[in-house]
């Protein structure tokens, strides 16, 4: 796990900069605009509900741009992120935007150890997150631990069936490739670029993911006290997950261009800690 975590790190940092840089990620509109939210939010918010008031962390939070939306949304909103790169960028941001938000260095895995426990209402977690993790029956144990009996965790990821499929083909077929179960070992890319448009250049292109199917993630919930109270799919996610094969909406979401229907790309997950 720690050379996974090294890998990734190193990946993440060099990374954190070129996001904030990028206008897809919109930092420069919610710095100058002290109403605007980030897209994701904006895409959460009708099943996330009111966040007024809410005491809430937002785990594995990046360069912040989700966690600045929340706490515009009126939470008391509080950062976690293992990249010190990418909390320079987010720190800066809440900043610039007239945000109050406490940003914290940790490792996800870390969490109760550095937030306590039993004093947060909510636990967001937003996309592109837990596909970094090897074990999400230890996420769920995290996730619970910060909660206060009552406590929600509001969760939206990439659908591990997207995540298993194979590479864009030229006759467009999909294919499962790749585990749709966790596993040990990661599957281990080597990807020059990422996922928003830059023209830097970066050297740490090599990172190290696992995927985890539906059923196992609400298990996990399950098992660490957790009662599922809201599960969606959707057919679209808020990057080009299949270059060439999708197509943006006005919310910044895409989704096949072709029979958008068959494929599920993303979801999301809400559940309380039991009392």
């Amino acid at each position: 796990m720690t050379d996974s975590l090294d890998v990734n790190r190193a990946h993440w940092d060099e990374r954190a900069p070129a996001h904030a840089a990028s206008p897809d990620y919109g930092v420069e509109r919610l710095v100058a605009d002290p109403h605007a939210i980030s897209d994701v939010i904006s895409f959460d918010r009708p099943l996330l509900g009111s966040v007024e008031g809410l005491r809430g962390v937002h785990l594995q939070c990046h360069i912040g741009t989700d966690t600045v939306s929340l706490a515009r949304l009126g939470a008391r909103m509080t950062g976690l992120d293992f990249s010190p790169a990418a909390l320079v960028v987010a720190r800066s941001l809440a900043a610039g935007a007239a945000a109050d938000v406490d940003f914290v260095e940790a490792d996800v895995y870390s969490a109760p150890d550095v937030l306590g426990r039993g004093a947060f209402d909510l636990v967001f977690t937003g996309i592109g997150a837990l596909i970094w993790l090897p074990e999400i029956d230890r996420w769920a144990s995290v996730v619970a631990a910060p909660l206060r009996p009552g406590g929600r965790l509001f969760l939206r990821e990439g659908h591990p069936m997207l995540f298993g499929l194979g590479d864009t083909r030229p006759d467009g077929l999909l294919t499962v490739e790749r585990s749709y179960f966790e596993h040990a070992e990661p599957e281990v890319y080597d990807d020059p670029g990422t996922y928003v448009a830059t023209d830097v250049e970066f050297q740490h292109n090599v990172s190290h993911e696992w995927n985890h199917g539906i059923g196992e993630t609400i298990t996990a919930l399950l098992d660490h006290g957790m009662s599922v109270t809201a599960f969606v799919e959707h057919d679209s996610v808020p990057w080009e997950a299949l270059p060439g094969q999708m197509v943006v909406d006005p919310l910044g979401e895409w989704r096949l261009i072709d029979r958008p229907r068959r494929l599920a790309c993303s979801f999301t997950l809400a559940a309380v800690k039991q009392a």
